[in-house]
Parts: C-alpha cells; sequence; structure tokens
C-alpha cells in the first residue's frame, strides 16, 4: 500500500495496487484493452509475467516483458515485472490489493471464479477485479494469435504492431510454413 501526501499533511491520498497476471505469450490487443481500462481504474496497474518452467512459450520472459513495456509506454501508471509461483504471494510482495481479470466468455468466469475463490483463501486482503473484454476481442487469445500465425496468416489487427513483428520473424526463423498465396514468379 503506498500512501501519498498531497497539498497539505491532513490529507492523505490511497494508491490503489492491481496486478494483471498472465503469460502474455504474445501479449494481444485484448490484453491491451484491459491494461488501458485497468489503468483509469487503479492508481498502479503491474502487469506480471508468471515464469512457468512447465510450458514452451514462443518468447522467452524477457522478450514478453520488452514487448509489454513497448506496448504500454503510454499508460504513465503501468509497471511491468515477472513472477514465479503464486500469484497471491507476488501481490502480496508488491503491497497490492486488487488482482485484475479479464473475462471474454462464460467458460472464462466458470474457470477464474474458481481461481478468485482460491486466491481468497490464501490472501482476504487481495480482491479479483473482473473486467469483461470489449466486444472486438472476444474471440481473441494468445494461442489463437500463434496459432494463425504458425499456418501463415496475418495477425496484424491482433497485436501491436512491433509484436506482430517479432511473430513474423519467430515463425520465419523456426517454424517455416509454405504459404501458397507467396510465390515467385520467374
Amino acid at each position: 500500500m503506498i500512501r501519498y501526501n498531497h497539498l497539505n499533511k491532513f490529507e492523505i491520498f490511497l494508491i490503489v495496487i492491481a496486478i494483471y497476471p498472465g503469460s502474455f505469450d504474445p501479449i494481444t490487443l485484448g490484453h491491451l484493452d484491459i491494461i488501458e481500462r485497468g489503468s483509469r481504474l487503479f492508481g498502479i496497474v503491474i502487469v506480471a509475467v508468471l515464469r512457468n518452467p512447465n510450458k514452451t512459450p514462443l518468447f522467452t520472459v524477457q522478450q514478453r516483458l520488452e514487448q509489454i513495456s513497448l506496448s504500454t509506454q503510454h499508460l504513465p501508471n503501468v509497471e511491468v515485472d515477472s513472477f514465479d509461483g503464486l500469484t497471491v504471494g507476488y501481490a502480496k510482495m508488491r503491497g497490492a490489493q486488487a488482482l485484475l481479470r479479464g473475462l471474454r466468455a462464460i467458460s472464462d468466469f466458470e474457470v477464474e471464479l474458481q481461481m478468485a475463490h482460491t486466491n481468497k483463501t490464501l490472501s482476504t486482503q487481495i480482491e479479483t477485479v473482473f473486467l469483461a473484454t470489449s466486444n472486438e476481442y472476444s474471440f481473441l487469445s494468445s494461442s489463437v494469435v500463434r496459432e494463425v500465425a504458425r499456418f501463415g496468416g496475418s495477425v496484424d489487427h491482433l497485436v501491436p504492431s512491433h509484436v506482430a513483428l517479432d511473430i513474423y520473424q519467430c515463425y520465419a526463423q523456426n517454424h517455416p510454413v509454405s504459404n501458397p498465396i507467396k510465390t515467385e514468379v520467374i
């Protein structure tokens, strides 16, 4: 909890810190929608990349941190960090009062509600706040982006432009896919 004394010694403002945890592999425009809207609701939003050794991500944690930092540089109250272990433990360590989560569909709600209840058993001081995804991103997930790119489709409308370039470079180097639309005439 961060407290700022503004203007006079009798006014104390409480800055609410929210953690927006996830893998962000890659960050999508749907993630950015939640981050931007969350940054208007909370004093500080920490976008926290979970380091999960059980997954094989497309991008390293460092690459994801850089992608998110560049994507959120226009938001002065957004920080980017990484963690491992329990989200609630990380939230306590950072002095956060809220976990920010996005909901796309009913199926998300069921899983997210279970996580929220579990987190509440671990810390009664941390609240989970759900934001409904904007309509235009209701279908969007990082796995959808990876799947589209893996088969040679455009992801320019799904992720920030610098992330799209990273994705195209990654798949061109690591996962070559023949694209029948792009043919060379000799």
